[in-house]
């Protein structure tokens, strides 16, 4: 435990540094889907390989799954499979794991910036939103956001209504007829009737015009270093509430540090739900240490996870999940549950009834005592881990499959298979896996 302990404390020294510099991956976790019982603890063998960087987001369209992020190499999984050169995006079957070979948007980068997908969701008519810092793709200005044929990799021309003037989209999220943008830009602007928002948008999803109806406003940044964000987003699946987290601290002029729900009737407007146990400091250097958060199958909860950094004891969320209830309103909401790692990132979250999944960079689950240490009734769960929805307790589920830590998991999407689950390392479930692999329901 002493090596993987010197390893951890590199990797979040890494990870911290990176989030001082700028905006870190905003991973897409969404788990519409409900399983029957906890996934295997044996990844299937036919997933490829992502050979360097990092995958960051993940959606899936009809049996194509798109992954982006920061990489340029990969492979099929076949012993002695020939190494692919393809950067930032790539496509595979979700039955054969096969790499294809016809999705290869090229994409150009904003010089002097992360050259990284950070965001990728499903869009209509058998093509994939993805966000970003790029410039261009295929040769196609489409700066920051872009639709694209899953099957050839071009560019989707009929989405042009909007243009995005600077900053990064970080979280894409399609649902109810709608596609919700957010990260940390300047304004998204409609061409045609110059609507425009900041940090946080809703889209038509065929031609990219801006909602006029949706007109929600964060604001007034937790610090002056800070760059005023929408970090994260999460819709329940019935359309009815929509998520936020970032470095805000107000939304439409009301308090809410760091996390709001928005109901999301004919006209969008702020919940009453409230809370200020989000408005403690965790370490100095985290903007925000929001990260993901997603709703269970049946809306009826969602579960919040965050990084923070070690000693901060149990009266703030730092380095923690939690579970929030639906369907409460009103100011001082408190958590149902809240499960601590003792000082390690939590990054993802996926919800799919029997159990919430969660990834990171973190050595135990139930470790309300630990600092940097296992304390009195932690369990090891290294780099991936399950919590008991109902408990809230590591312990009430024996899956413990293991990964190799790194930075952490960036990115889970349930399937009716099983889950997939990309990072930035190549351990997983005890087995080699390139950085992207899926633990299957049976």
């Amino acid at each position: 435990m002493s090596s993987l302990k010197g390893k951890i404390a590199a990797t979040a020294f890494t990870a911290l540094a990176v989030f001082a510099q700028g905006i870190a991956a905003a991973p897409a976790a969404r788990a519409d889907i409900q399983h029957s019982r906890v996934v295997s603890e044996n990844p299937v063998d036919n997933t490829p390989h992502v050979l360097d960087g990092t995958v960051r987001g993940i959606a899936v369209v009809g049996n194509k799954v798109i992954v982006g992020g920061d990489f340029s190499k990969i492979q099929n999984a076949a012993t002695g499979s020939p190494v692919i050169e393809q950067n930032h995006l790539f496509a595979y079957d979700k039955t054969t794991g096969l790499i294809e070979q016809n999705f290869k948007p090229q994409i150009v980068f904003k010089p002097e910036t992360p050259p990284t997908i950070y965001a990728v969701a499903p869009g209509p008519d058998n093509t994939v939103f993805i966000g970003g810092r790029f410039e261009t793709i295929n040769g196609t200005t489409t700066k920051r956001l872009a639709r694209l044929n899953v099957s050839t990799g071009a560019v989707d021309t009929r989405f042009n209504r909007s243009t995005i003037d600077f900053g990064v989209i970080t979280s894409l999220v399609s649902r109810g007829g709608f596609l919700y943008a957010s990260g940390e830009f300047g304004t998204i602007t409609d061409t045609v009737t110059n609507e425009h928002r900041s940090n946080l948008a809703r889209l038509d999803p065929n031609t990219g015009a801006v909602d006029p109806a949706f007109n929600i406003i964060a604001s007034d940044k937790r610090r002056q270093a800070a760059q005023l964000n929408v970090r994260n987003m999460a819709v329940d699946q019935a359309h009815t509430k929509l998520l936020i987290n970032g470095t805000f601290t107000k939304v439409n002029g009301e308090s809410r540090p760091q996390i709001a729900v928005i109901d999301l009737a004919s006209t969008p407007t702020l919940s009453s739900w409230a809370t200020d146990d989000y408005s403690g400091e965790c370490h100095p250097d985290y903007h925000t240490y929001m990260r993901d958060m997603d709703f269970s199958p049946d809306g009826s909860y969602f579960v919040v996870v965050t990084t923070g950094g070690p000693g901060y004891g149990i009266t703030r969320l730092c380095d923690t999940a939690a579970r929030w209830e639906t369907n409460r309103t009103g100011p001082r909401q408190s958590p149902t549950w809240v499960n601590y790692t003792g000082g390690d990132t939590l990054l993802s979250v996926a919800v799919t009834g029997p159990a919430v999944y969660v990834g990171g960079h973190h050595r135990w689950l139930d470790n309300p005592q630990g600092y940097n240490s296992a304390g009195p009734g932690a369990v090891e769960r290294p780099g991936i881990g399950a919590i008991h929805p109902e408990t809230g307790k590591a312990k009430d589920i024996a899956w413990n499959p293991t990964r190799s830590l790194g930075v952490g998991v960036e990115a889970f999407v349930a399937v009716p298979e099983g889950l997939i689950v990309g990072s930035d390392t190549d351990q997983l479930g005890r087995e080699y896996h390139g950085r992207i692999g899926m633990f299957p329901l049976n």
